[in-house]
C-alpha cells in the first residue's frame, strides 16, 4: 500500500471535527484512491472496511463481510483454510484496494498458484489440464465443481447406469486405468474369471443387475446338453471346468460312506440327476434286500451299518432310554418288542412289563424299582422302612417282611403293638392297649414304667416292692374307677374292722401298718 503523507495542519483540523459528517469528509479527502468495482457501493462509507485509527481490526471488518472465506479459515479447507499465511496475516496483505475501478487485487498467478492448497489437489491427468477447463471466466475459482460427473459427464459411457461416483472404479490418472475390486460385488471374481476382461461379461457397458448364475454366461459351453441342470457350480468351480468340485458328502444331505462311495451315479440317480427327488431313508432302495419282512421298521440305520449288512451297530443301552441291565440283558427282543419292533411305545417303568407278575396287586404303585433292582425280582429287595410311619427298631428290624406283611400289600399291616402281640401279653389284657408305654422294641423284658410320674398314685414305703399284679388284679380301666384310699386295697387287712374310718393313713405309714404314727 502506498505511502500517503497529510499535512500537520490538516490533522489539527481532523481534531476541531466532532460530528459524524465532518469526520466522514475528513477520511473522503485522506482517501488515497477509488476501491474496486466490488466495493464501490461502500465507498463512501469507510467505516465498512476501516475503524479508525485502528489497522488490527480490519481484517475482522473484512471477514465480516467475506463470510465464505471466514467460513473456510474457520473449518480449515479452501485456499484461505489451508494456507497458513491467508488464515493468519492481514487481507490488506495481499488484496490491497484503493487502485481504482479496474484493479485486479486478487492477483492470482495461475503459473505459480499450488493448487495442494485448495480441496481438490490435482493428480494424475489433472496436472496436465488448462485451468480454463474447470474454471470459468464469469465464475469465481472456489466454485468450480470437484465431483468428477460435474466435468466429465459428456465422457459418460455407462448412460447413467452406474451414477455419478465415477471414482469409485476409475482413477485421476486415466479413465481407462480402473481399479474396481469387484469382490466388494455380490460376485467376487475368482480362478479364471480374474483373468477376463470387463468387457467379457459387461459388453454393452452395462454393470448393474447382471445375472450371476454360470450358465447365463457359459450356455454355449455346457458339455451335458441341459440335462444337468443349469446349476453348474454343483459340479464345476471357476478355476477349470474339467477340475469338478462336487462333494457329495459336503453339497448333499446323503454323505455316501462304506459301501455307498464305491457306487457310480447312475446306480442311484437318472440322466437328469439335479432333478431327482431321492428318498435318503434306507429301505427305499434295499426294500427287497430286507429279510426281516418288515417286522423291524424302516429305520435300518438303528441296527446296520453302510459298511456292511450283517454288521450290527445296535446298542440298547445308547441308542434307547432304558439301558439293558441286570436280567433284562438276557431276554430277547421280542419279549418286549412287539413287532413291528420299533413302533412300540415303552413307557420304561417296571409294571409296563410286570404287571402279572406284581404279588402286591398294585397297591404299591408302579415304581417297582422302589423296592427291587433288575437282577431279581426276589434278591437284593431295598426299601427302608424308616420312610414310613412305622420306623423298624430293636427286634422288629430282624424280623422278615412276611411276618408283619402276610398279604404282600403292606399297607394294611396294623401299626399298633397289641394287633400283633396279643397272644405274648403276660398281663391277660388288664392293661391298655399301648403295651409302649412300659415296653420298647428292643426287649419285652426291659420295661420302664414310672408310676409316680405317669400315675397319681405314687408308690412310696411297701408299695415300692409290691409287683404290678399285686395291685392290678383287674381291668385298668375298673382300677382308675376307684379312688386312692387305703382301704380299697386293704379292707381284708383292717383289724379294726372299719372303726376308724377308711384313711389308715392318719395312724398308720406305708413302709408297714405295724409302724404307728403319734396321734398328738
Amino acid at each position: 500500500m502506498r505511502r500517503t503523507y497529510v499535512p500537520a495542519a490538516l490533522i489539527m483540523y481532523v481534531g476541531i471535527l466532532t460530528s459524524a459528517t465532518a469526520q466522514a469528509q475528513i477520511e473522503t479527502l485522506v482517501m488515497p484512491g477509488k476501491v474496486i468495482e466490488g466495493h464501490a457501493e461502500v465507498e463512501t462509507e469507510c467505516s465498512s472496511c476501516h475503524l479508525a485509527f485502528d489497522k488490527t481490526k480490519q481484517r475482522a471488518l473484512c471477514l465480516d463481510c467475506h463470510e465464505d472465506v471466514a467460513s473456510d479459515i474457520d473449518g480449515n479447507i479452501g485456499f484461505h483454510g489451508l494456507s497458513k499465511d491467508a488464515s493468519e496475516v492481514r487481507c490488506a496483505s495481499c488484496h490491497t484496494d484503493h487502485e481504482g475501478r479496474e484493479a485486479d487485487i486478487v492477483q492470482l498467478n495461475i503459473n505459480t498458484f499450488d493448487h495442494d492448497l485448495t480441496d481438490f489437489p490435482l493428480e494424475g491427468g489433472h496436472t496436465e489440464t488448462e485451468c480454463s477447463e474447470c474454471h470459468s471466466d464469469d465464475e469465481k475459482y472456489r466454485d468450480a465443481p470437484s465431483n468428477c460427473f460435474a466435468c466429465h459427464e459428456p465422457d459418460n459411457v455407462h448412460e447413467d447406469t452406474m451414477g455419478e461416483a465415477c471414482e469409485d472404479c476409475h482413477t485421476p490418472k486415466s479413465w481407462d486405468d480402473v481399479e474396481f475390486d469387484h469382490d466388494t460385488t455380490d460376485f467376487s471374481l475368482i480362478g479364471k474369471h480374474l483373468e477376463a476382461s470387463c468387457l467379457d461379461c459387461h459388453e454393452d457397458q452395462t454393470f448393474q443387475e447382471l445375472p450371476m448364475d454360470c450358465f447365463n454366461c457359459h450356455e454355449d459351453d455346457d458339455a451335458h446338453d441341459g440335462k444337468s441342470g443349469e446349476e453348474c457350480e454343483n459340479c464345476h468351480n471357476p478355476t477349470d471346468w474339467h477340475d469338478t468340485s462336487f462333494d457329495h458328502d459336503r453339497d448333499t444331505e446323503f454323505a455316501l460312506l462304506g459301501r455307498h462311495s464305491e457306487l457310480a451315479c447312475d446306480d442311484c440317480h437318472s440322466d437328469d440327476p439335479f432333478s431327482d427327488e431321492m428318498q435318503t431313508n434306507c429301505v427305499s432302495c434295499h426294500l427287497e434286500d430286507d429279510n426281516h419282512d418288515g417286522h423291524f421298521g424302516d429305520s435300518c440305520e438303528t441296527c446296520h451299518t453302510s459298511e456292511e449288512w450283517p454288521a450290527i451297530a445296535f446298542d440298547h443301552d445308547i441308542d434307547t432310554d432304558h439301558p439293558l441291565i441286570g436280567a433284562h440283558e438276557s431276554v430277547e427282543c421280542t419279549a418286549c418288542h412287539i413287532e413291528p419292533i420299533f413302533e412300540i411305545e415303552l413307557l420304561g417303568n417296571c409294571n409296563d412289563c410286570h404287571e402279572d407278575d406284581d404279588p402286591h396287586e398294585g397297591t404299591q404303585g408302579a415304581q417297582c424299582q422302589d423296592c427291587h433292582d433288575e437282577a431279581s425280582w426276589e434278591d437284593k429287595v431295598f426299601f427302608d422302612h424308616d420312610l414310613t410311619n412305622f420306623p423298624l427298631l430293636g427286634k422288629h428290624a430282624d424280623e422278615e417282611c412276611e411276618s408283619c406283611h402276610d398279604s404282600h400289600r403292606f399297607t394294611d399291616a396294623p401299626l399298633d403293638c397289641k394287633s400283633c402281640h396279643r397272644e405274648d401279653d403276660p398281663h391277660r389284657g388288664n392293661f391298655h392297649d399301648r403295651c409302649d408305654a412300659c415296653h420298647n422294641p428292643v426287649d419285652w423284658e426291659s420295661w420302664i414304667f414310672d408310676h409316680d410320674a405317669q400315675t397319681e398314685f405314687p408308690l412310696d414305703g411297701a408299695h415300692v416292692d409290691v409287683t404290678c399284679e399285686g395291685c392290678h388284679r383287674s381291668s385298668l380301666d375298673k382300677i382308675k374307677s376307684i379312688d386312692g384310699s387305703c382301704r380299697n386295697c386293704h379292707r381284708a387287712d383292717d383289724v379294726h374292722d372299719g372303726e376308724f374310718g377308711s384313711d389308715c393313713g392318719r395312724c398308720h405309714t406305708a413302709d408297714s401298718f405295724r409302724e404307728v404314727r403319734s396321734l398328738q
